[in-house]
């Protein structure tokens, strides 16, 4: 069942309301907190859009570097097993580039914004996926 709008659309529609409606009107502590609503809007909506894909990438990434199948918890679980009784090196390039994969899905939907994120990825995603870092949003 299709529904419209979609939940990551009354999420967008929130935030924009609340930054260009609600948030001119307020001052000090209120206007603080009226952004601080806002940005956990932001993030609520990216992950509600790019949440799966990226939980999709490290599920198979685990399944790859582990060579094991499961859920992703108890894949994780035995990742840290295999780093701590020295079953992976840590200085395996799989695994860095497995960590470093996964920091950047995270970040991506934290804080798209974050400056080293934007340096390591050129920003264009960040920009475009994060209402707060337009021009024409601000």
């Amino acid at each position: 069942m299709e529904t419209m709008p979609t939940a990551a659309e009354l999420i967008e529609a929130a935030a924009e309301t609340l930054r260009n409606e609600v948030l001119p009107a307020l001052q000090g502590r209120a206007a603080f907190q009226a952004r601080v609503v806002a940005g956990v809007l932001d993030i609520a909506q990216r992950e509600l859009r790019d949440g799966p894909a990226a939980d999709a990438a490290e599920h198979a990434r685990l399944r790859a570097l582990l060579g094991a199948d499961g859920e992703p918890a108890a894949l994780r679980t035995a990742l840290c097993d295999a780093i701590r009784t020295g079953r992976l090196d840590p200085d395996d390039s799989r695994l860095t580039a497995h960590l470093w994969a996964d920091v950047l899905a995270r970040v991506a939907i934290e804080q798209p914004a974050y400056p080293s994120y934007l340096h390591e990825t050129g920003g264009a995603h960040a920009r475009a996926a994060d209402p707060a870092s337009r021009p024409d949003r601000a």
